[in-house]
């Protein structure tokens, strides 16, 4: 028998992409560390943590002193390296392939377009307070953000930036839809949860907790996905008690 493995989780409760991470550590039952790291803070631009993730985001894994980042790459990862008691890669290859094309989606679709809302929703006040300077030296000290933040600027996304973010999600809702539809459901997949589903998560919760529920009430099958994913025994350790951006920003709440 060798050593029990060490996981070491870097994040933050509000990070959606901390998230993807959190629900598979949890749906494994994987026991780990969990260092929680302030975004508005700054903690993840600091030189100890930029030492672990040049790219100063979150979330990171130390496995065994083993550094993994990205959020699709880790829950990738995590999956090979604990493949029990719970697999979230199908084994028919043909249908990994369709796993791992939907993730490239995701990534390149809602978890990209979701970011608009957020930062001008939740955030802005906090950009807003600053002064120009203060704003530029916090946006170029971001290694992956820079051109978002100085997109956004102190004033936020324009509305034509927030249209065409609201059309993507929009897309995705509907590419949900057909997914589900053509492997029968209740997942993206089929009958068995993937990754595909578990990457896709936190954009989903993320405009639930933005007051948007409503932008996907005509598609019953897409209704259903969110049911099941937060009825999954992983979703409520995963959204522990400040990992919802209403329960950190009180502002947010006046608007729903």
């Amino acid at each position: 028998m060798g050593r029990p493995m060490s996981f070491t989780l870097y994040n933050a409760p509000q990070s959606t992409c901390s998230q993807r991470v959190r629900f598979v550590l949890n749906a494994k039952k994987i026991p780990f560390a969990e260092i929680k790291l302030d975004l508005l803070a700054g903690d993840q631009l600091k030189p100890d943590y930029l030492a672990l993730n040049p790219n100063g985001v979150v979330p990171t894994l130390d496995h065994d002193g083993a550094i993994v980042i990205d959020s699709s790459v880790i829950i990738e990862y995590l999956d090979e390296v604990v493949p029990i008691p719970e697999s979230f890669t199908p084994r028919d290859p043909v249908t990994r392939a369709r796993m791992r094309a939907l993730m490239r989606f995701i990534d390149e679709m809602p978890a990209a377009a979701v970011r608009v809302p957020t930062f001008n929703l939740a955030f802005l006040p906090r950009f807003a307070a600053m002064s120009e300077e203060e704003f530029l030296a916090f946006a170029e000290s971001k290694p992956l953000r820079k051109e978002f933040m100085l997109t956004m600027g102190r004033k936020g996304f324009p509305q034509k930036e927030m249209d065409a973010a609201t059309q993507r999600l929009r897309r995705t809702y509907e590419r949900m839809d057909s997914e589900i539809e053509s492997s029968g459901g209740p997942w993206l997949l089929g009958e068995e949860i993937s990754l595909a589903d578990i990457a896709l998560m936190p954009a989903i919760v993320r405009m639930a907790d933005l007051g948007q529920e409503t932008a996907w009430q005509d598609l019953p099958r897409v209704e259903r996905w969110y049911d099941a994913i937060r009825a999954h025994p992983a979703f409520r350790p995963t959204y522990y008690p400040g990992s919802l951006l209403t329960e950190r920003f009180p502002h947010l709440r006046s608007r729903l």
